[in-house]
């Protein structure tokens, strides 16, 4: 049975404003408040004076990107983890592989992906919450590790030479509204068709708007190219014609097909040692299925850490917009004295943020640097994707105490996890339901 509350009242008013009146700082902070920002009053001046951008280690020799004004950080990452290796074997600092390449091969995937959701549930009502939630989520530029390897797995990779970013790559709002209006009426038409034949023709037709829309935005993704470059010394080199499989095969170090998930899901629903997977996620149809390991976050920490020590970025997803100070790059879980301005408590822990949508994944980066003290990680050097007049010229530094707060998944390779872990990436996974917080995109 729910409980009832009466109607506020003017007692009840009156009561809150003599509690207002009765604490002499609040009329302080009131006036600090509204004249600047509270969270330029509420920063805690010793966290940002006590940290720093020097690391134990630390990899990147490399300027960061910029995904500009889309949802593309997962793909940013993942990219960059990828290039790291490239610029070694190409002998090049300044090398990036094309974002807009693996956009379009996402988009157009992640359409059919969308069509055969809606077919799987042709048989419920529009009220059904599953399939509110597909129709409500279709194109978002967000995703997951998963999703980022089944495109490279798939659709290969090429030089962002080969196809370079566009005003709708920077700029996805407006070809992803006309995306969305395209296939809910696709949606609409799939659930009245009359069987499987009169299906196939409303899917055939959906998918050939959708690429004639992506190629207008994007450009057309090349099936072979010629690759010639000079690197840092001064020497050129010509591999004449290649295909995107081509290049990802010849000069990636890091197989997408080694690396697993991990996540940090504390909730009580969600054991430990245990694989999930959540329904309808997921961009390519008949690809690997999002899959992740649920551990503690110590073990996130140690796997990340080892990595960069054996000189290996990891990509990562977090909830970016906690307890962060965007323009200097710092992120530190007790960045914000609101607790003290407001004059409560916020007490909900990571398991409760999750229950009570106070926290989801929003937003995939990379860590490419860790100082250490005693094996025991300090702070994280962190490359972000929002260009270099942020941070340290684009890296942002994060202390460890953030990390186990905001941080909640991590792509690591399997044969560095103990053999426990390893055998229990073999269980069939939990399905969790489409709405799950743990089912969310990264999109900062």
């Amino acid at each position: 049975m729910g409980i009832s509350f009466t109607p506020l009242t003017e007692q009840d008013v009156e009561l809150l404003r003599k509690e207002f009146d009765a604490r002499p700082a609040n009329r302080l902070f009131q006036n600090a408040v509204t004249k600047t920002t509270i969270t330029d009053l509420a920063l805690d001046r010793q966290i940002v004076t006590g940290i720093d951008t020097s690391m134990s280690h630390r990899l990147d020799t490399w300027q960061v990107t910029n995904q500009q004004k889309s949802g593309r950080c997962w793909m940013f990452a993942g990219l960059n983890l990828l290039r790291a290796g490239a610029m070694e074997r190409l002998g090049r600092k300044d090398f990036e592989l094309s974002q807009n390449h693996t956009l379009f091969w996402d988009k157009l995937e992640r359409c059919n992906y969308f069509l055969e959701s809606v077919a799987q549930l042709a048989d419920r009502g529009v009220d059904d919450r599953t399939l509110a939630y597909v129709l409500d989520d279709v194109m978002s530029d967000g995703g997951q590790w998963n999703m980022f390897a089944a495109l490279v797995r798939k659709h290969g990779v090429v030089p962002q030479t080969v196809m370079p970013e566009t005003e709708s790559s920077s700029h996805t709002a407006p070809m992803n509204k006309s995306l969305r209006r395209l296939l809910r009426q696709a949606a609409r038409d799939l659930r009245a068709a009359k069987g499987p034949e009169a299906a196939a023709e409303v899917r055939s037709r959906a998918l050939a708007t959708a690429y004639r829309m992506l190629a207008i935005h994007l450009g057309t993704p090349p099936t072979d190219f010629e690759w010639q470059w000079t690197d840092d010394d001064g020497d050129f080199h010509r591999d004449g014609r290649m295909t995107p499989q081509d290049f990802r095969d010849r000069y990636l170090t890091v197989n997408v097909d080694d690396y697993v998930c991990l996540v940090d899901d504390p909730r009580e629903s969600s054991p430990r040692g245990r694989t999930f997977t959540v329904d309808q996620l997921g961009n390519v149809v008949g690809g690997e299925p999002v899959r992740y390991l649920n551990v503690d976050a110590d073990v996130l920490k140690t796997v990340a850490a080892q990595a960069i020590r054996d000189g290996e970025p990891v990509w990562f997803g977090c909830d970016v917009g906690q307890m962060e100070e965007r323009q200097l790059g710092i992120w530190d879980a007790h960045l914000y004295d609101l607790e003290g301005i407001y004059d409560t408590r916020f007490e909900l822990d990571k398991a409760d943020r999750l229950d009570y949508h106070e926290t989801l994944m929003t937003h995939a980066m990379l860590f490419t640097g860790v100082d250490l003290v005693d094996d025991t990680p300090r702070k994280w050097r962190v490359e972000n994707s929002w260009g270099d007049d942020k941070g340290d010229k684009g890296f942002f530094t994060m202390n460890d105490s953030w990390f186990g707060e905001y941080v909640f998944e991590i792509a690591a390779r399997r044969d560095r996890l103990p053999q426990e872990l390893q055998a229990a990436l073999d269980q069939e996974p939990i399905v969790l339901p489409a709405w799950d917080p743990m089912g969310s995109l990264a999109q900062g």
